[in-house]
């Protein structure tokens, strides 16, 4: 049965970029700006991943010295224009966790999350890996959150409003309007906003803006973080 769904998912995502863009037109300096934050995703990407490198050989020695399995796993995701992508994250789970499926969608979160898990999830340090797929051009520093395949329902709408016409982002707006006490009606409004209101002032606004989020801990759940 799993097999099956993921295929019609795929089947799906394999022809939703012909209806991805439809009820939405880019403006002329909307047009401009697009190359230049991707050529700023790369630059900015690349330094703050040597920069991060110690972190990033510590959170994974601790990883790897407290529980089984993999350092960073990699889970398929929906990205520009519904293509396909596999983006890149600290494992935070045990090994033998169900795959594919909403952290808040489990009976009992808290019995796959381990104890290093739970602080690189608090931290949002479980994330820092997906700058890896910023620098290989399939996401962008700021964007609306790829979502897994089986939220039909948000991937649809998703569809309607043009959503699908940029990258998809490490942090977004919804990630600072309430991330994960957000239902599916409010996240995809806010993606739909951020895509009419994208420009350089409002991509600045919303790294800021993380900063302090992550850094307060606010609108954070653990168990519907996914």
């Amino acid at each position: 049965m799993e097999d099956k769904s993921r295929t019609y998912n795929k089947n799906f995502f394999n022809t939703s970029h012909k209806y991805s863009g439809k009820n939405y037109k880019f403006t002329l300096s909307q047009r401009m700006y697009l190359p230049i934050k991707c050529l700023f995703d790369i630059i900015i990407s690349f330094i703050t991943i040597c920069l991060l490198s110690p972190l990033l050989i510590t959170v994974s020695i601790l990883i790897k010295a407290t529980s089984k399995g993999p350092v960073v796993f990699s889970q398929e995701r929906v990205g520009l224009h519904g293509k396909v992508i596999k983006i890149y994250k600290f494992r935070t789970m045990v090994e033998n966790s169900p795959k594919n499926v909403p952290t808040g969608d489990l009976e009992s979160p808290h019995a796959y999350i381990t104890k290093i898990g739970k602080i690189l999830r608090i931290t949002s340090i479980d994330e820092i890996p997906q700058l890896f797929n910023v620098f290989k051009g399939e996401m962008s520093l700021i964007g609306p959150r790829p979502l897994i395949l089986n939220e039909v329902k948000a991937h649809e709408k998703r569809l309607q409003n043009g959503v699908y016409l940029i990258r998809p982002g490490i942090t977004g707006l919804a990630q600072v309007n309430g991330r994960d006490f957000l239902d599916i009606e409010k996240k995809v409004e806010f993606d739909t906003a951020y895509l009419h209101s994208l420009s350089l002032k409002m991509d600045l606004y919303l790294i800021l803006k993380s900063i302090i989020v992550v850094f307060s801990h606010s609108d954070l759940s653990e168990n519907k973080k996914s």
